[in-house]
């Protein structure tokens, strides 16, 4: 079972807004049935959304200096409860898209984080390897020439043969070790 690939934050910014339309439709009954919702909150944006509405399609159709009759209070009350109902969805929403950036900006940090981190780990190995190299030069360059060991062998093949046969001579040894 995937879980971690899931994301569950989309699911959840998914509910929120499905429950805010439940949400909106109680504020359009409260708004509905408050006088003091319907006086200060519902009516001053109706007739301001029914003024800009009437204006546009009265200069749209060639009518400049008509006067606007306002919305009854009934049909104010209505309009009003619907924008407000519209406004909380489209807060909600606009709240879910801001959540998930943020949620996304700090993911984009967090990965950017580790790839930083494993960039200077890889920094460091590196440059621990560059001492090590340095010092793995140093010994080979301080170790006797190849023409050196030649010589020790020889010496310590003589030295092999002179202590197994006390009575011959060196030179003799080392041919007859070397048969």
């Amino acid at each position: 079972m995937v879980v971690g690939a899931f994301p569950m934050a989309k699911l959840l910014y998914l509910g929120i807004r499905q429950v805010s339309k439940p949400l909106a439709n109680r504020i359009k009954e409260a708004a509905r049935r408050s006088e003091f919702f319907k006086t200060y909150i519902c009516l001053p944006p109706a007739q301001l959304y029914h003024w800009v509405e009437m204006r546009t399609k009265m200069r749209i159709m060639g009518f400049r200096g008509t006067v606007i009759k306002p919305l009854n209070e009934e049909a104010a009350a209505e309009l009003g409860a619907e924008l407000l109902g519209e406004a909380t969805i489209f807060i909600v929403g606009g709240g879910c898209l801001v959540l998930e950036y943020w949620r996304h900006q700090a993911q984009q940090r967090h990965k950017e984080e580790e790839q930083r981190a494993a960039w200077n780990a890889l920094r460091d190995e590196v440059g621990h390897l560059a001492l090590a190299l340095e010092a793995l030069q140093a010994q080979v360059q301080a170790a006797p020439p190849q023409g050196a060991l030649e010589e020790l062998r020889t010496e310590l093949q003589e030295v092999r043969a002179q202590l197994c046969n006390p009575g011959q001579s060196a030179s003799q040894a080392v041919s007859a070790s070397k048969k």
